[in-house]
């Protein structure tokens, strides 16, 4: 063997070396920690400040207060609870988790004023929204409507915590859909119910995922649906 050999296999050891062997660098285990509760409270209080919404509270009828919070938590933080989805090996909760997370970034950018969307749906002399708005909505809802779908068919071998909100959230939709494409308000007012339920069962699988493996004393059960 050449001295050029030689030198060759003792950068190759070096490139090699394990942390472990490294005095001076002590070698740490990483553990990453889990991201549902992350992704599922962002995703309840999203769908929750929707729902509330749509029953005009008090009043309010302008959608402002709730773009922040679609933006930065149940966009936000839910992208990257799906991320964490992915290099944690889950493709379900990467799916779901990124999905919804744009979902949310995208509904908020209909009435964000920058965006142009809601003046291209506008009447340009009185800036009142146009009849065609409504139907631009349910077109838009329908499309998700078929994603949600897909998500439920994935979720039934997960917990009937999980899979109950995600039926929940295929009647939401399709209550939005049909009350926008046909003008009727009992609708509209029927998806902000199924919304809270919706909220409530991943409020619920959030808050157990949160809670539970010995972090506190309590563990909510979920009502696993996985194959023994």
């Amino acid at each position: 063997m050449s001295i050029s050999d030689g030198k060759a296999t003792d950068l190759e050891k070096q490139a090699t070396v394990s942390p472990r062997d490294q005095i001076s660098m002590p070698y740490v285990p990483r553990a990453f920690a889990n991201p549902a509760p992350l992704g599922l409270l962002s995703f309840a209080t999203s769908i929750f400040m929707i729902s509330l919404l749509g029953l005009e509270p008090r009043g309010l009828k302008t959608p402002n207060i709730i773009l922040p919070n679609l933006v930065f938590f149940g966009g936000a933080a839910q992208f990257i609870a799906g991320i964490m989805e992915f290099v944690a090996g889950n493709t379900l909760g990467a799916t779901l988790f990124t999905s919804y997370a744009a979902f949310n970034l995208a509904y908020a950018l209909i009435f964000l004023p920058g965006s142009g969307i809601l003046a291209a749906y506008s009447d340009p002399s009185t800036g009142k929204l146009l009849a065609e708005f409504d139907q631009a909505i349910a077109m838009f809802v329908w499309a998700w409507f078929i994603i949600s779908i897909i998500f439920t068919v994935a979720t039934v071998r997960s917990s009937w915590t999980l899979f109950g909100a995600l039926i929940f959230v295929d009647l939401t939709l399709i209550l939005l859909a049909v009350g926008h494409m046909l003008d009727q308000e009992a609708c509209l007012k029927a998806a902000s119910a199924t919304g809270f339920i919706t909220a409530a069962l991943a409020y619920w699988a959030g808050t157990a995922g949160l809670w539970g493996d010995g972090i506190t004393p309590i563990n909510l059960p979920v009502g696993s649906l996985k194959r023994e």
